[in-house]
């Protein structure tokens, strides 16, 4: 087991041996523009679910799960969850992130992350990857969006396990997470330095 997988897994079981929380309690402070050029804050997230999608222009599995992501969006935004995009890659111009995300259609704000404090805040560390963030237990999960793809060149047609949406229903719900970090697939996300 890799040191962040064996964080992940101690946070998970202190959060379901009744200590209540995963390690990582509170969101860090930031102010963040998206690529409309709106800025959000760490006080959006305030009493709400979050879900951090990681995203880079150039990876294709993230690209191919932009229409997924929209789905999940679109039915849990309704229940009140929150979702922003998290644009992983600082080098990319604005100009091209901006096409990026209009060509795609994202359905949720990106968000440009010069810095990286919310990849750093997650542990994030592959495109695409998802996070749920719960008001009352902090980051509950941490992974990939679901089985369509298990690995390089292994997709089928349709997900069978959908992690994603398992960890936001518990989170919505108040239970613990069954699968605290299952292992994304994808394209690295490179650290700034």
């Amino acid at each position: 087991m890799g040191c962040r997988s064996a964080i992940v897994f101690f946070a998970a079981s202190l959060a379901m041996s009744g200590w209540g929380a995963s390690l990582i309690k509170e969101a860090p402070r930031f102010s963040l523009q998206d690529t409309s050029g709106a800025t959000h804050t760490d006080a959006e997230w305030k009493g709400s679910n979050v879900v951090l999608f990681f995203l880079t222009t150039d990876c294709p599995i993230s690209n191919g799960y932009v229409p997924e992501m929209n789905r999940i969006a679109k039915e849990y935004g309704s229940r009140g969850v929150r979702f922003y995009g998290v644009m992983t890659d600082t080098s990319v111009p604005l100009a091209d992130l901006r096409k990026h995300v209009k060509d795609f259609a994202y359905m949720f704000p990106v968000l440009i992350d010069p810095t990286q404090i919310l990849v750093k805040y997650t542990n994030a560390d592959t495109n695409p990857e998802s996070a749920v963030i719960s008001p009352r237990s902090g980051l509950v999960y941490l992974g990939r969006i679901d089985n369509r793809v298990e690995g390089f060149g292994q997709a089928r047609n349709q997900a069978t396990v959908h992690e994603l949406r398992d960890a936001i229903d518990a989170s919505l719900t108040g239970k613990p997470v069954a699968k605290a970090f299952v292992q994304p697939v994808g394209c690295s996300i490179i650290p700034v330095k």
